[in-house]
């Protein structure tokens, strides 16, 4: 066989073993096989998504303007990438930031030197965005007033006149009252209906003027694109602003190594002192010093108080997802194997799956945190966490009780699939197998590790797969309820941020959680096809 040829098939089969199947043509149609099947092939799998993914981006851009939110309008294409790349350039900013404080020598004068400079370019910057954000609410005030001020006329006006008429028709109806015939029936009908029919018209008129109240508001409430831009903007000069103010201020009085010098050397001054006192002043003076050196150490293993970047809560949120996908993983596929391998085991756990399956994140979140918050009430002093927070490259997510509680939801919440697959697994084994096994006298350890486990790995990787994805749905709504770090949390704190651009950021978290979820699949879909024997799983 050619290299060529041997390459070719090294790639197809790469490409069906990650699910990615609407490469194949293209592998194809570069050896020059059957041209014409193969664009066909390409036109179907990958020019018509290409423009489906067009379309929508068009309609969105198209669409986005007319849909009204308290926030302003729904934001379009453009505005969702600038909300992503200010998520970036605040994740960029602070590793700067975490730079900048433990940096040392010339390259911490050389990053400040550049870091003046920045901030004197920008600061120009900052003055006129300041004042194009005047100017675009002084120009849109303009406009709302012109658009108000007649209505607010009309409403003046009627409000006056509505006001005269209710006073005559309640003038008039008292003078009625006072000549009423005591005891003449019809009389007293017909002054209640004439009553009734004043109410009415007053009730008429107050709906008139609610309505006109209404439109002048929702005039009022417009947002105007071009003071929603200039917003934008304003808020990008100030952020990079007060990002570079931050930036000199670690690389100068707050830097760690200036910072530790600056108290070495204060306590080299205060032992001069010491060596000249005695009695009280030396003993305050010993006392001074020793609280100097304490907070010098700790000063030196001091780090820079990061808070949590976009980018870290993803790591956080993938690792929580993982956490407790094993934890379901765990409990699921024993479970399963037991219930595939004695019908009346599995008779025993259906009313469990069949009423625990549909138990919403929801409900089992505030359960999962009472519990976990019972078990760890002092999480700070807890010699389980605290052995976590040490183990290398876990310690970093700082587990806590609220991660433990949105992990188990997502267990319980996605454990059910697996369990039903790898029940159906088990209990779908060739009879012929378990013959074989009995032939060959093997325990029971021998069959279940040599013959049932193996023949039920495609059905079990199937079930594992759904399980992820339904786990990986799950926690962004826990992580969000419990406030745990990851990306359910990111969206809470903008929701409730209430910053021009946190609708858009919020857009670009459902494309983030879209195509992790998409990348989890992929890598289950890899796993599924390395254990499937025919090879030919649905994607």
């Amino acid at each position: 066989m050619k290299f060529t040829d041997k390459f070719k098939y090294t790639l197809l089969k790469v490409i069906d073993l990650s699910g990615m199947t609407f490469l194949s043509p293209v592998i194809r149609l570069c050896y020059g096989e059957e041209p014409k099947v193969q664009l066909q092939k390409i036109g179907q799998w990958i020019l018509v998504p290409i423009a489906g993914v067009l379309a929508f981006l068009f309609l969105w851009h198209v669409t986005s303007g007319s849909i009204k939110t308290k926030s302003g309008t729904l934001p379009n294409p453009e505005q969702t990438w600038r909300g992503y790349k200010a998520i970036n350039a605040h994740a960029e900013r602070e590793n700067l930031k975490m730079e900048a404080y433990d940096i040392v020598g010339e390259e911490r004068e050389e990053m400040l030197a550049d870091a003046r400079l920045q901030l004197s370019l920008v600061a120009p910057r900052v003055v006129s965005t300041n004042a194009e954000v005047t100017r675009a609410k002084e120009a849109i005030e303009i406009e709302t007033k012109a658009l108000i001020e007649p209505l607010d006329t009309e409403y003046k006006e009627k409000k006056s006149e509505f006001k005269a008429t209710a006073l005559e028709r309640k003038e008039f109806l008292i003078l009625a009252a006072e000549s009423l015939p005591l005891g003449n029936v019809e009389a007293y009908e017909k002054f209640l209906a004439e009553v009734k029919a004043a109410e009415s018209h007053n009730e008429a008129d107050k709906d008139e003027l609610s309505l006109l109240k209404k439109e002048i508001d929702k005039i009022r409430e417009i947002k105007s694109p071009d003071v929603a831009d200039a917003l934008n903007e304003q808020t990008l000069a100030a952020e990079e602003q007060q990002f570079l103010m931050k930036q000199i201020e670690l690389l100068s009085d707050r830097n760690r190594a200036i910072q530790v010098e600056a108290a070495t050397g204060k306590i080299l001054d205060y032992k001069k002192d010491f060596l000249s006192l005695t009695g009280k002043d030396a003993y305050a003076k010993a006392r001074t010093i020793a609280r100097e050196q304490s907070r010098l150490s700790k000063m030196g293993d001091s780090s820079y108080a990061k808070p949590a970047t976009i980018w870290y809560q993803v790591k956080r949120s993938v690792f929580c997802v993982f956490t407790g996908f094993l934890i379901g993983t765990a409990i699921a596929v024993p479970v399963g194997i037991f219930c595939g391998l004695n019908s009346t085991f599995m008779a025993a756990m259906t009313p469990f799956i069949a009423i625990f399956k549909p138990v919403s994140p929801i409900v089992w979140l505030p359960i999962a945190l009472i519990v976990v918050s019972g078990l760890i009430p002092d999480p700070d002093n807890n010699p389980f966490i605290e052995f976590l927070w040490d183990l290398p490259f876990i310690g970093v997510y700082k587990i806590n009780p609220a991660f433990i509680a949105s992990a188990v939801t997502v267990a319980l919440c996605s454990l059910w699939a697996t369990l039903a697959n790898t029940a159906l697994g088990v209990a779908s084994i060739d009879k012929d197998y378990i013959n074989v096994a009995r032939v060959l006298k093997l325990g029971f350890f021998a069959r279940l590790f040599k013959i049932v486990i193996p023949s039920a790995l495609p059905l079990i990787f199937a079930g594992l797969r759904i399980s992820l994805g339904v786990g990986w749905m799950v926690l962004i709504a826990a992580e969000l309820l419990s406030s745990s770090e990851g990306i359910g949390k990111f969206v809470w704190d903008q929701f409730n941020n209430g910053a021009s651009d946190s609708l858009a950021k919020m857009m670009v978290v459902v494309f983030l959680v879209g195509i992790i979820g998409l990348i989890l699949d992929r890598i289950m879909i890899v796993f599924q096809r390395l254990v499937t024997f025919e090879g030919t799983v649905s994607v």
